[in-house]
């Protein structure tokens, strides 16, 4: 695996990087409890700081199940983790390397994610509040490409929110990677619901334009509660995305009907820019202070302080017993993901 050393940026200096050739785990660092997720090399765990009692998501990599494309991934993942510093992207805290082990240390999001939020909103999220988690979103894609970074997964499970912030932040870079302006990307990845046409059919992209394909995709399941574009099956569904078919509901304004429209565009180049997105008439109105802070979820009191937690409070090992599990599929198909060469 390359060496991180390598990687360094001018986004580098809010991140430390440790090199640890005779540390084998987080001991006397963190100390690591329940199990966030898992993934084909790592897993994410759950830990807090053992100087601070900072709460924070570790995702550890075996580096020794990855091949030579897999660690160039991972690779381009953290270059691009280090280089997005922005309030409304997850931040990476810490790199800890060790001859067989890479943990990331990030953000804890104590909020949960977009997609089980839509599915609490049967029937789509009131505008007002949409446009105020939206223009996050765009705010944090915006700065992604002036630092000429794709993102290429956007999609309601890859946002987050920051309760405590008031704050609905971008994660999971992943399928991100550097762009040059004017050099078409060739690599096929994200989630079918999300993807853009061009990249469904396996042709060169523009790498802002299939980012804005998927703001279209989140900003109309924020408002409707469903994909726009979803079918019995997965081929269905695909025919529906290539012929960019869809409909919006009579409830939606004008100016949002327009917005997603000028976003789901079957050509490329006919779709708005960040900065015609910004400024639509839909966004209009918006002050900065865009979500009013809100106490910490029940699941987490007491947790989020680097004192004692409050009495009855699970510890670390056990922070995210009491988060109730909501998670369900929408209605028709799976979503599944592409999972193809990542060197382009």
């Amino acid at each position: 695996m390359d060496s991180l050393g390598d990687s360094s940026s001018a986004g580098d200096g809010l991140v430390e990087r440790r090199s640890s050739p005779g540390r084998a785990d987080l001991s006397g660092l963190y100390r690591v409890g329940r199990t966030l997720g898992r993934g084909h090399f790592a897993v994410v765990k759950l830990a807090r700081q053992v100087n601070t009692g900072q709460l924070v998501a570790v995702k550890i990599i075996d580096k020794t199940k990855l091949d030579v494309l897999a660690a160039s991934h991972l690779l381009q993942e953290v270059r691009c983790m280090k280089l997005v510093q922005h309030p409304n992207v997850v931040q990476l805290h810490e790199v800890i390397d060790t001859p067989t082990t890479l943990y990331l240390v990030m953000e804890l999001a104590e909020g949960g994610d977009l997609y089980d939020y839509i599915l609490r909103h049967d029937g789509g999220v009131a505008e007002g509040t949409a446009k105020r988690h939206f223009a996050q979103i765009v705010q944090a894609v915006a700065y992604c490409h002036r630092l000429h970074v794709v993102h290429r997964d956007l999609k309601p499970e890859n946002v987050v929110f920051f309760p405590q912030q008031g704050t609905v932040k971008l994660t999971d870079f992943g399928f991100s990677n550097l762009f040059k302006p004017g050099i078409m990307l060739a690599t096929s990845c994200g989630s079918l619901a999300y993807s853009a046409p061009e990249i469904l059919l396996g042709e060169e992209y523009d790498a802002p334009a299939v980012d804005i394909w998927s703001l279209g995709v989140i900003l109309y399941m924020l408002v409707c509660g469903v994909p726009p574009f979803q079918e019995t099956n997965d081929s269905e569904t695909l025919v529906m995305i290539l012929d960019c078919r869809y409909s919006v509901p009579e409830h939606i304004s004008a100016n949002c009907r327009d917005l997603i429209s000028r976003m789901l565009q079957r050509d490329p180049s006919r779709r708005a820019s960040l900065e015609e997105i910004e400024g639509h008439q839909w966004l209009e109105g918006l002050d900065n202070n865009l979500l009013s802070p809100e106490p910490p979820p029940h699941w987490l009191s007491g947790a989020l302080s680097p004192g004692s937690p409050c009495p009855g409070a699970p510890e670390c090992g056990d922070l995210l017993a009491a988060k109730p599990s909501t998670r369900q599929a929408f209605p028709g198909p799976c979503i599944f993901s592409f999972n193809f060469d990542m060197t382009k």
